[in-house]
């Protein structure tokens, strides 16, 4: 679509990106939680679930802005990952 700007946020040689979950009462997510790239347009496009990092399980709705809370458990264990790693 020629004329729209998406903004997402893509983590280096890792498949893994925060996605939101537990939303406010605004429908704004308080945090966003890694999971597997490969699964992000899949759960956009299809409805599916995705299981983060830290195994919340929930379905794809928005991308992070960037200085967005990050999930706490994820981050941690994204950082324990070797690099170019699969969150699997």
């Amino acid at each position: 679509m020629e004329g729209v700007t998406t903004l997402t946020q893509t983590l280096p040689d890792v498949d893994t990106r925060p996605e939101g979950t537990e939303s406010t009462g605004d429908d704004t997510p308080k945090m966003f939680h890694y999971v597997r790239k490969d699964k992000i347009a899949e759960s956009a496009v299809m409805g599916s679930r995705v299981r983060a990092l830290c195994g919340e399980v929930f379905p794809v709705t928005r991308a992070p802005k960037p200085g967005s809370p990050v999930c706490p458990e994820c981050k941690r264990l994204y950082e324990l990952m070797p690099q170019g790693g699969d969150a699997g």
